[in-house]
């Protein structure tokens, strides 16, 4: 007997506020924004999910089920992206200083850093497999936001699932973001998308464990050609149009 595929668990999210997150690469002071969430970031909001609804145990016994989740995205029909500099606080290289002249040293200064900010025509829709539906449609009612603090992300219905292959995704339109890519638009846009390595374990994850997550190796890049096109573009903003086949 042949066995049935996994389902894919849909949700779709409205972005509520601006996108942005810096790729994995990316310096404090400096950086363009992805267009979509890492694989990394979606599964690090549902183990943050986990932890705040079920406790930290329940967490550490489903890190690895979610870690090695396929993430794939309906991209919004159009997407732009907003060129902005806004003033930061950075740690003074040579240590704490008096840069007002009023006799108190302080350890941070202002300084300018270069931004951007992806808003959305419409909804997105996100699909994950090899969890089960019953565990992993809770913790999707939990994301609240994605990427950089503040970018709000509103649920748009109960996810659902689906008995889809792999075909049947990109029939459907989605991207697969958690696989190597054999097939693409030419005329797609380039994104380098973090995702959890199998090496990964939930101490990596925890930031109190002291142990660090170095990239390649817990932390690891995939080349993803998303299907959006560059419309028209100046220097305060970029427009992208999906490109449906």
């Amino acid at each position: 007997m042949t066995q049935s595929p996994k389902p894919w668990v849909v949700a779709q999210y409205l972005a509520t506020a601006l996108f942005s997150l810096k790729p994995a690469s990316s310096t404090s002071s400096g950086g363009k924004s992805l267009l979509v969430p890492t694989p990394f970031a979606l599964k690090m909001a549902l183990l943050d999910a986990a932890i705040r609804t079920e406790g930290q145990q329940v967490g550490k016994a489903r890190f690895k089920t979610i870690r090695d989740l396929q993430i794939a995205i309906y991209l919004p029909e159009k997407a732009v992206v907003n060129n902005t500099f806004i003033k930061i606080l950075r740690p003074h290289k040579a240590g704490p200083k008096d840069v007002n002249g009023t006799g108190l040293l302080t350890p941070m200064g202002n300084t300018i850093a270069f931004r951007e900010y992806v808003n959305f025509g419409e909804a997105m829709s996100l699909a994950f497999q090899g969890m089960p539906t019953a565990q992993l449609a809770p913790l999707l009612l939990q994301i609240n936001y994605l990427g950089k603090r503040g970018g709000f992300m509103q649920l748009q219905g109960e996810p659902t699932a689906y008995d889809w292959s792999t075909n049947d995704l990109r029939t459907n339109g989605y991207t697969l973001l958690t696989e190597p890519m054999t097939e693409f638009s030419v005329n797609g846009l380039l994104q380098m998308l973090d995702d959890c390595g199998p090496k990964m374990t939930f101490d990596h994850a925890n930031i109190y464990s002291g142990k660090a997550i170095k990239l390649g190796r817990e932390r690891i890049l995939r080349h993803i050609v998303l299907p959006y096109r560059l419309v028209r573009s100046s220097k305060g903003y970029s427009y992208y149009e999906r490109i449906d086949a």
